[in-house]
């Protein structure tokens, strides 16, 4: 399993919390928002999902990959 923490604008509330990680959870990876510093942490199998599908998994839901 590979992990990596990804920067996210837009995030506000627990609804934004719960949309980016049901989208990953959805897309085969586990998140967990941190709202605060707005990061997300995230658990994936690199032979089953790519980073830059985690990625547009969570630019879907209307918020920006910053890094």
């Amino acid at each position: 399993m590979k992990q990596t923490v990804l920067k996210v604008e837009g995030m506000s509330c627990g609804h934004c919390v719960s949309a980016v990680e049901k989208a990953l959870d959805q897309a085969g990876a586990r998140g967990k928002v941190d709202l605060a510093s707005k990061k997300v942490e995230i658990e994936y199998d690199e032979s089953k999902v790519t980073l830059e599908a985690l990625k547009a998994a969570i630019e879907d839901q209307g918020y920006d990959v910053v890094n």
